[in-house]
């Protein structure tokens, strides 16, 4: 699947993952994300960017490309480790949804929200359809634990909440599903079409139109 790639609590960051090299760390895994995009032509971030204080975020994004998806982004050793979820994550812990991990991404893409223009990789409409801070449920190294195939986490979102879990069942497929606690509910997932961005409260569709505009930035 194409993916494109797309929000402050008060805290210390903790030390999940991190160390004193987190910054070079974040620069390597970035390159797959940086060769695939030429920043001339796309509004799309390139650096990383990390407030120092925060608490780790995540972002979701809907993404109208080759094939409309989510994407779902967590905050981790400097960069975004994200995965494209084709039918997006759901609040009812029946529904397993396929997740696909995709490339890195710098920090500054959990402000990303609009158009990647034609030609290029991962052309379409993105908008931020939900963001927040989240935490893992275990000590220890987020990339170690994704190196084993299972982190299980919690959400602080302004539509997520409550307790997930990402495991992988082959080598580029992963399962995410939400925990049965008093988050769950029967809800599942909005339909990406008619879904609105957190940020402006435009649908994909708005936001393509409004970046059509003569003028617009």
């Amino acid at each position: 699947m194409n993916d494109s790639h797309p929000a402050k609590s008060a805290g210390r960051r903790p030390a999940h993952g991190r160390s004193g090299t987190r910054r070079n760390a974040g620069d390597e895994s970035l390159a797959e994300y940086r060769r695939r995009r030429d920043f001339s032509r796309t509004a799309e971030p390139g650096g990383t960017g990390s407030p120092p204080d925060s608490a780790p975020r995540f972002v979701v994004q809907i993404h109208d490309a080759s094939s409309l998806h989510f994407d779902f982004r967590l905050e981790a050793d400097g960069v975004l480790k994200s995965w494209a979820v084709p039918r997006g994550p759901s609040t009812d812990p029946r529904d397993k949804r396929l997740a696909v991990p995709t490339e890195d991404h710098p920090l500054a893409y959990r402000d990303f929200e609009g158009v990647i223009a034609p030609g290029e990789y991962g052309a379409g409409t993105v908008i931020i359809w939900d963001e927040g801070a989240w935490r893992p449920e275990r000590d220890g190294s987020v990339t170690e634990a994704l190196a084993h195939g299972h982190l299980t986490f919690r959400l602080d979102g302004r539509k997520l909440h409550g307790g997930y879990a990402l495991t992988r069942f082959r080598r580029r497929a992963w399962l995410l599903v939400k925990r049965n606690d008093r988050h769950a509910d029967g809800r599942g997932t909005p339909d990406p079409v008619r879904a609105r961005s957190t940020r402006t409260g435009r649908t994909l569709r708005q936001t393509a139109h409004s970046a059509s505009r003569p003028g617009h930035a």
